[in-house]
């Protein structure tokens, strides 16, 4: 759309107004057909301030937003269509009543979206196909296998069930770092008090004495005068270099790409991330595959579900080597994000004609390996914790005891 000032006349005033319109004809005609008053001129012009903050305000009010839905109340919904359409009910009288059930009103407009198509005469699964966004691509892939194969209840009630096992291991992990997030967030506020309360007084003590301090002292008046001096600065860059980021994140795929590529590296969180992704891919693309969907679109709905950039590239392989006419175990070899212990399965499951129990295997081995790292989490962080506590109480013992000891053998001498 392009943006016309047309400047007219009303009365004895002369007023400007902005129109947005394909063409500047179209906006001469806008123009003629509110009867503002005579026209002067018109003259197209970039796209106004005004316009840009109105659509901001109203993506922001907007209950469809590029987000992935709240999943209980969506889990909750997909289980309630399931059982009435199993009890024989059209699948539009189904939507009508998970609308009046649902309170999340993102879901609730999906919803109405959606029954207005399958009313037109629209499938269900190129209803939601405008919300994959939303909805994740898992729930398109298993909507329209339900279409295809008349088992549109029983589709939608094992969606609900992945969905669900997704949820599961996401709130496993919350409750596992609960507890060291919290003493990390304890001993960084004990540390901010002792520096901005503590040291100011013991510093004047240390003043009055003139002697030379130690270099823990120094370190400890160092870090007290930054925080005093510069600490709104510190936060206020701190909080601009996130908004940074994440927005560098989100606008550009390289950066996504290599951030995600690091967080594979860093301590316990990418072991966790490695296992939660990857078998959460071999989990659904076994579901999809067992539930009929051709192999190349059940690898892309399964890659589609895995939030890594960097791994959801590397998996996208596995498909290039279907498409190459190659074995599947080849893709899974060539990600580089199995072990060859994993390659081999597959490759006894594709060989043998057992690859569904055998993906089964591989899917219990990785929620194994998740479930080991989630339950032991604090035992594996408490070392670096314990040491961060025992560096912060010497440093702040050396700095405040040692020119103490220097003062009271002065003073004995």
């Amino acid at each position: 759309m392009r943006y016309f000032r047309i400047d007219y006349r009303q009365g004895k005033k002369r007023e400007t107004i902005v129109l947005e319109a394909p063409s500047k004809m179209d906006a001469i005609a806008e123009f003629r057909h509110r009867t503002l008053g005579v026209m002067l001129s018109v003259k197209e012009v970039s796209k106004p301030l005004s316009s840009v903050f109105e659509k901001w305000i109203e993506a922001y009010r907007s209950p469809l937003r590029q987000k992935r839905v709240a999943q209980e109340p969506y889990i909750a919904t997909l289980r309630q269509i399931a059982v009435m359409l199993d009890a024989g009910l059209p699948i539009n009288h189904c939507i009508e009543e998970a609308i009046r059930s649902t309170d999340d009103e993102m879901l609730k407009e999906i919803l109405r979206s959606v029954l207005t198509d399958v009313e037109r005469g629209i499938s269900l699964s190129d209803a939601v196909e405008p919300f994959r966004t939303q909805l994740g691509s898992i729930s398109v892939s298993m909507l329209n296998l339900g279409e295809q194969t008349g088992t549109l209840s029983d589709a939608i009630l094992k969606l609900a069930d992945i969905l669900e096992q997704i949820q599961h291991n996401r709130r496993e992990l919350v409750r596992a770092t609960r507890y060291p997030l919290f003493t990390i967030f304890a001993m960084i506020l004990a540390f901010v008090v002792v520096i901005v309360m503590v040291v100011p007084q013991f510093q004047e003590l240390f003043a009055e004495n003139g002697a030379e301090l130690p270099f823990p002292t120094r370190l400890l008046i160092w870090i007290e005068h930054a925080v005093s001096t510069f600490g709104p600065f510190i936060a206020t860059g701190a909080v601009l270099l996130s908004a940074l980021f994440s927005y560098l994140y989100k606008k550009y795929p390289k950066v996504r790409y290599k951030a995600d590529r690091m967080m594979l590296k860093i301590y316990i969180v990418g072991k966790v991330m490695h296992y939660a992704m990857v078998g959460r891919f071999v989990y659904i693309f076994n579901v999809l595959l067992n539930a009929g969907i051709p192999i190349t679109d059940a690898l892309d709905a399964a890659s589609g579900i895995v939030e890594n950039s960097y791994m959801r590239r590397q998996l996208e392989k596995i498909r290039r080597a279907i498409e190459e006419g190659r074995p599947l175990y080849s893709g899974f070899e060539e990600s580089g994000l199995f072990a060859n212990m994993i390659v081999q399965m597959v490759k006894a499951g594709e060989q043998g004609g057992a690859l569904g129990s055998m993906l089964k295997k591989v899917t219990n081995y990785y929620q194994e390996r998740y479930q080991h790292i989630v339950d032991n989490v604090a035992s594996m962080i408490e070392p670096i914790l314990i040491a961060a506590i025992a560096g912060f109480v010497l440093v702040l013992a050396l700095g405040i005891f040692l020119p103490m000891w220097s003062m009271a053998e002065a003073v004995g001498m």
